[in-house]
């Protein structure tokens, strides 16, 4: 078979596609990711080779298929963030300013009436087009003024849970009766309607409409400081984890994937 010129190039250019961290490829010719999955692998393997050059894990590891890691690897990078991201405990006034500011965020008895339109993502499903099918009837049943109509029939043709064939509907929830990454998207806030992002999951994205809430009440600060800390050591973990990233991809070579880079580490 002969192939034409146009594509030849097409096809020399999609065997060319592979990212690479300091020559090492992160994905096999032909292997298409999106580039959410793309930076994960590049993140994973600027991590894996700062292990590498500490001391932490040998030299002859190498990246597995697909984006695996050794179990070693996996142990020496734990180790490595252990060592290199150093994180102070919250101050009782941070403690306070986050309770004051968030109201909503540890409130007792708090429940909203939920449906939404779950688009799964399973083995095999193009992740962009997904995304961009929802994202498109978000919009649509944002735009919609019909007392629900159009979002039961949306959510009886998209919706991948058995509550399409309810029209999404969900019943009354609290944020225990949901997985922790949707509660934080739902719970906490005064919104009513259909949310104006979608919601992403465990299971996928979603189109979410509050239909009414009951917002609970409020603890006092003593009885949720626990929570608070643990939120605010949290989050000045990932801002360090995310400064270190920048600090490694600074100093890689890195082709074929777009990275936030820093040369010098910022100030937390």
């Amino acid at each position: 078979m002969v192939l034409s010129v146009p594509a030849a190039v097409a096809m020399a250019d999609a065997v060319a596609a592979v990212a690479r961290i300091n020559g090492v490829a992160l994905n096999a010719p032909h292997e298409l990711l999106d580039e959410e999955a793309l930076r994960q692998r590049a993140c994973t393997e600027l991590l894996r080779q700062a292990a590498q050059q500490a001391g932490l894990l040998s030299a002859d590891d190498v990246p597995g298929v697909q984006g695996a890691i050794s179990t070693e690897a996996s142990n020496a990078i734990e180790q490595l963030l252990d060592r290199e991201l150093i994180t102070p405990d919250p101050s009782e006034e941070a403690c306070r300013r986050y309770h004051e500011a968030h109201p909503s965020a540890h409130a007792q008895g708090e429940r909203a009436q939920l449906r939404h339109v779950l688009f799964a993502v399973t083995p095999g499903v193009d992740v962009k087009q997904l995304r961009l099918r929802a994202e498109a009837l978000l919009i649509e049943l944002r735009c919609a003024d019909d007392g629900g109509a159009q979002f039961a029939k949306a959510a009886a043709q998209w919706s991948n849970c058995p509550s399409g064939q309810q029209g999404g509907e969900l019943g009354w929830l609290t944020r225990a009766d949901c997985a922790p990454e949707f509660a934080r998207e739902v719970f906490g806030s005064a919104e009513i309607g259909v949310l104006a992002r979608l919601v992403h999951s465990r299971f996928g994205l979603h189109v979410v409409e509050v239909v009414a809430r009951e917002s609970g009440q409020q603890p006092a600060f003593e009885e949720v400081r626990q929570a608070i800390e643990l939120t605010l050591r949290q989050q000045a973990w990932v801002n360090a984890l995310r400064q270190y990233l920048q600090l490694l991809a600074g100093a890689a070579v890195v082709d074929g994937v777009a990275l936030d880079a820093a040369e010098s580490l910022l100030v937390q």
